[in-house]
């Protein structure tokens, strides 16, 4: 499947397990199924919930920082691509 870059990771919050990301190109929508890359990390998973300055949002675009729940770590800089069927 296809993948195209939309995001870099900015910060990972290990309690809620939650990552701060920047969308750098295009549009990320909830129910989106995004990849997470980077040195070690390699998953992929459905956007369920995401939030932009603590209020729920469904879509973000280019420049918003969002929230996003996942499950499992990732790191600073990491690269975040979404799938396109």
């Amino acid at each position: 499947m296809p993948e195209e870059q939309v995001a870099v990771i900015v910060k990972f919050f290990a309690k809620p397990s939650v990552a701060a990301l920047e969308v750098t190109n295009g549009i990320i929508k909830i129910g989106d199924v995004l990849k997470y890359k980077g040195h070690t990390t390699d998953f992929t998973e459905e956007i369920t919930s995401m939030e932009i300055d603590n209020q729920a949002v469904v879509e973000a675009k280019v420049g918003d920082l969002i929230g996003v729940k996942v499950k499992e770590r990732v790191r600073e800089n990491d690269k975040v691509y979404k799938v396109v069927e």
